[in-house]
This record gives structure tokens, C-alpha cells and sequence, in this order.
């Protein structure tokens, strides 16, 4: 004879440790499936798409930022030729964290470069990471008028203008996905506008401002930013990072209107004397 008393129990048992737990996983998952994931979700997309990294432009985290900055870095080696002159670059490093400590975004761990490279030109990509040509660097007068280009570079990455710039090119060309771009779409779009794309007028304008105030904020002479500009637009062929629109000239109206608005009386690193020497001792 059948004990239906003790079957019934042990049915029950097996329900409880097993069927249920079951069926709430079938329908978790079934809501994974087909739920939009949210924006803040996107940290996981590596896991989920095994492996393959996604950035999401529109909402990047600050560390998100500086991991892309760190792989457009490692690409960017490939392309230019950064100085080994640790004397050089300890300079260029120091001026930098200067800067940096009166940022408005200091949280994100700045990286400053030497680039070899006559050129006078500097860049900036995201997450931090600043490139100064050797070619600036010696056509600067002072140390002043060598940080108020740091700090407008430094004004492009508060600003997070590549990182807009490369949603604009990922959009126009269509590779964006509702997930965002691959990492190496990401990183080929970036270098590629980093070093061969102006940027807008809009950008240019808030990125000297951006500096200026930084300047300001360390303590350097407000006007080295100004002289600096002036003196690079007068050079019978103009500068790469000044040859973008706006013209040169209408920066300085508007730097001189900001520095109006808003004197200082910060006059460090002007002394032209010191800072040559240095140069002079740094580059070959």
C-alpha cells in the first residue's frame, strides 16, 4: 500500500528546495531579457558581451573617461613620439600639478606629456591626458605663458569636448549602437579627432576660459595667456592650436573682457630668464 501521507510531504520538500527556486529563476531572467537596461547598467556591458568593452557616450563616469583616456594613450604612443627626457617631462609635470590642484575637476588624475615634435601645437584628449609639443615649449617667453596652454587644454578636458565631438562623429557616421561604441571604435575616433580635428568655436571660447580661470587660480600672471596668443598670431605661419575658429584676435577680446570682469594680481612665472635656461638645459 501507497503512504500518501509521507508522498505528500516529500512532494511539498521537493516544491520548496527545488520547483520554486526554478521558477523564480526562469522568470528573472525572462525580465532581464526583456527590460531596457539603464543607462547606470552599462558598466556591465563588458560581462554581458563577453569581453568586448562599450563606452556609452552620453553618460560616461569620470573613471570610465580616464579608462578611455588611458587606451587612447596607449594608441596616441604609436602615433607620436613622446620624450624620454625625464628632466623635461618632470618640469612639464610639475607646472601641470600646479594646475591641476585648482581645477575645477581635480579628482581626475591628470596625465602632462612631451611630445618631440617642433611643432608648436599642445593636445588634450579625455580622462586627464594633456601633449605639449617640444616646439611650444620653446616658443614660449616664460613658464606663465607655458601653463596658460596647459591650462586650456586642461580647459577642453573640464569641458569634456572630444568626448561630444566623438558622440557628433560616432552618430554622423553611424556606428553608435543603442549600447554605445566598441573600444576600438571609441579609441580610433578619439586619436583621430585629438589630432586632426579643430575644434568648434563654442569649444575654443569655454576652453579659454576654462583655463584662464585655472591660471588665475594657481597664482599665474592672468595676462601671459593673452600676450602668449598675441604673440603666436603675429608668426607668419600661425600656430595649429590657434588656427582653429575662432580667430586668434576675437580670443583675446574675450579673454581681456573675462580678465576685466575679474582682475588678480597673481603675477608667477614671469621670469623669462629662469624659464629659458631651463628650456636651454632641457632640450637637446
Amino acid at each position: 500500500m501507497i503512504n500518501w501521507n509521507g508522498f505528500l510531504r516529500n512532494y511539498r520538500l521537493w516544491q520548496r528546495r527545488w520547483l520554486y527556486p526554478l521558477i523564480s529563476l526562469s522568470v528573472a531572467l525572462s525580465l532581464c531579457l526583456s527590460t531596457p537596461l539603464p543607462s547606470k547598467a552599462f558598466d556591465f556591458l563588458p560581462l554581458l558581451l563577453q569581453g568586448v568593452q562599450v563606452f556609452q557616450l552620453s553618460n560616461m563616469s569620470a573613471r570610465q573617461e580616464v579608462e578611455l583616456g588611458k587606451q587612447m594613450n596607449d594608441e596616441l604612443r604609436q602615433e607620436v613620439r613622446i620624450s624620454r627626457n625625464q628632466q623635461l617631462n618632470s618640469y612639464v609635470e610639475q607646472i601641470g600639478r600646479r594646475l591641476a590642484a585648482n581645477s575645477a575637476r581635480p579628482n581626475i588624475p591628470y596625465t602632462f606629456q612631451v611630445v618631440e615634435d617642433k611643432a608648436v601645437n599642445a593636445f588634450a584628449t579625455t580622462g586627464g591626458f594633456v601633449y605639449i609639443n617640444t616646439g611650444l615649449l620653446e616658443a614660449a617667453d616664460n613658464e606663465a605663458e607655458l601653463a596658460s596652454v596647459i591650462g586650456h587644454e586642461m580647459g577642453h578636458i573640464e569641458g569634456q569636448h572630444l568626448i561630444k565631438q566623438m558622440r557628433q562623429r560616432a552618430i554622423a557616421s553611424g556606428v553608435a549602437t543603442a549600447t554605445g561604441l566598441s573600444r576600438s571604435q571609441a579609441v580610433g575616433i578619439g586619436v583621430d579627432l585629438a589630432l586632426n580635428r579643430p575644434r568648434s568655436r563654442q569649444d575654443e571660447y569655454d576652453a579659454d576660459s576654462r583655463g584662464l580661470a585655472t591660471l588665475t587660480r594657481a597664482g599665474y600672471s592672468q595676462l601671459a595667456m593673452v600676450s602668449f596668443m598675441q604673440k603666436l598670431q603675429g608668426r607668419s605661419s600661425v600656430p595649429t592650436f590657434l588656427s582653429t575658429h575662432p580667430g586668434a584676435s576675437d580670443r583675446v577680446k574675450a579673454l581681456q573682457r573675462q580678465i576685466n570682469s575679474q582682475p588678480s594680481k597673481g603675477n608667477y612665472g614671469l621670469d623669462s630668464t629662469t624659464y629659458k635656461a631651463n628650456i636651454r638645459a632641457f632640450l637637446p
